[in-house]
């Protein structure tokens, strides 16, 4: 079984990281979002750039049954690897992004 307290710890420590990459846009920032009970996690632009408006989810992680699942990721490198670099097995790590069939051609979990 994972250590779900680990991972709790992980997660929240990588997105508090992204969350604190600057945007060189004052009228943006970057807001963590944890649901502690739920397992929840997200990383979200919030703001205005240029007149328009902006908010959009920059990563969405949950934690499910020992797995992190990665429901949203728009980071250019992929959150995944980022995990398993920091000792995450690839069998603890559902991208949940993609459909269910889709995940059985990936290296990670199925669900």
């Amino acid at each position: 079984m994972a250590d779900v307290d680990f991972y709790r710890r992980l997660v929240q420590e990588l997105l508090t990281d992204y969350s604190n990459i600057d945007l060189n846009d004052p009228g943006l920032a970057t807001e963590t979002i944890f649901d502690i009970q739920r397992d929840r996690y997200q990383v979200v632009h919030v703001g205005w750039s240029n007149k328009h408006r902006v908010y959009g989810c920059v990563l969405h992680l949950d934690i499910k049954e020992g797995k992190i699942w990665i429901q949203h990721d728009g980071t250019e490198g992929g959150i995944a690897l980022e995990l398993v670099n920091r000792g995450v097995p690839k069998h603890d790590i559902v991208l949940a992004f993609h459909s269910p069939f889709k995940r059985q051609f990936t290296e990670f979990a199925v669900g």
